[in-house]
């Protein structure tokens, strides 16, 4: 497509390589915006996955699959949360990054391994939860606490592998208004093959962990019908309804926060391949960019809310902290009765995060003892 005069192309500074002199016009909106939006998410995420934290902690010594997959997870959270306050100042300061190429890119290794290492580990705990309620005598050895450790250990590394070759690419972009880009599309256009290799990345990154979440949760839905159906007091309970509404918001949460990213950086790559698409389809593509990765990351902050509904001792623990806190703000005596303080410490079941603990179908009551999240 022909650029129009406003979309006019110029030659970048050091290279042959063609720049838009519109890839960035909405600087004085976004340096407003999305500072505002990633504080938030700093805030909250790191509170929320800070109490999460608080909560797995008691039970380090009585570690499960679930609750170390839950750990990981929840770590992998707060060190994204922890790379923010680099990415704030560089949107505050309208896209320009003043810190140098070596910390731009350790910047964004730690932001693309934390992204990246959470949604592996919420496959992994789609597929603990379907092994340990649909197959937990073939593949019950998958769930014992010295396999899942190996497999946390892949997961971590798998991720690394994925995201060192950023260390081998220019992050920095010098643009021809005088500020420094870091982190942006327009600075992998120089990479040779670059649109193959987002392609397979989407597939591997976002396509297999998303068909297998669904399709584990989906099967898990099914079995919670289906007990829910044969058994009165399961159903009377309420416990398969609302096992099956986590499973829901866990998934949809997944769904609307990774995938518009993913479908939108899938498209671009494949016009890309198939043909030139010109300044103004790159214009449009970097600022879709920006809204997207701000709906990604999004999950980092939405994560302790899915707690909150899904874990009753992530529940309990914050509602005793908001009590706490309202006695000192108030003198009132707000206090927990002794009974739900020792509730706190032995609570906790049903469903971890994305899952807590996924009903008891199928599952013989040490099993079910062994997968709480508190």
């Amino acid at each position: 497509m022909d650029a129009t005069p406003a979309a006019e192309a110029v030659t970048a500074p050091g290279g042959n390589q063609s720049a838009c002199s519109t890839l960035y016009d909405h600087r004085d909106t976004a340096r407003v915006l999305m500072p505002l939006f990633y504080s938030v998410v700093f805030v909250v995420g790191l509170l929320g996955n800070g109490l999460a934290l608080h909560v797995i902690r008691p039970n380090m010594k009585k570690m499960n699959s679930t609750t170390l997959y839950s750990l990981n997870l929840v770590l992998s959270d707060i060190l994204f949360t922890l790379s923010l306050p680099l990415r704030i100042v560089y949107y505050a300061l309208g896209f320009h990054w003043c810190l140098g190429e070596a910390l731009c890119k350790l910047s964004g290794l730690v932001f693309y391994i934390n992204t990246y290492a959470g949604v592996n580990f919420m496959t992994c705990l789609s597929v603990d939860r379907f092994i340990a309620v649909v197959l937990p005598l073939r593949f019950g050895r998958l769930r014992r606490v010295s396999n899942v450790r190996y497999i946390c250990g892949g997961v971590w590394l798998l991720v690394l592998a994925q995201t060192l070759p950023l260390l081998a690419m220019p992050l920095t972009r010098a643009e021809p208004d005088g500020f420094v880009t870091c982190m942006e599309y327009p600075a992998f256009e120089r990479v040779p093959g670059i649109a193959a290799v987002l392609i397979g990345a989407v597939f591997l990154g976002y396509v297999a962990p998303v068909v297998t979440i669904l399709a584990c949760y989906s099967v898990l839905c099914s079995k919670l019908r289906l007990s829910a159906r044969t058994n009165h007091l399961t159903e009377k309970s309420g416990r398969s309804r609302k096992a099956i509404g986590v499973i829901c918001c866990v998934s949809l949460v997944f769904v609307v926060c990774f995938s518009p990213y993913h479908v939108d950086l899938l498209q671009y790559m494949i016009r890309k391949l198939a043909s030139s698409p010109g300044c103004a389809d790159l214009t449009a593509f970097q600022v879709s960019l920006h809204v997207t990765v701000c709906l990604m990351h999004l999950n980092a902050c939405l994560d302790p809310f899915v707690y909150f509904f899904a874990c009753k001792g992530y529940k309990r623990k914050l509602l005793k902290l908001l009590r706490v806190q309202a006695s000192v703000s108030f003198s009132s005596a707000v206090r927990t009765s002794p009974e739900d303080s020792s509730r706190d410490v032995v609570d906790g079941n049903k469903i971890h995060l994305n899952s807590c603990t996924v009903g008891s179908t199928g599952e013989r009551p040490s099993e079910r003892r062994s997968h709480r999240f508190e």
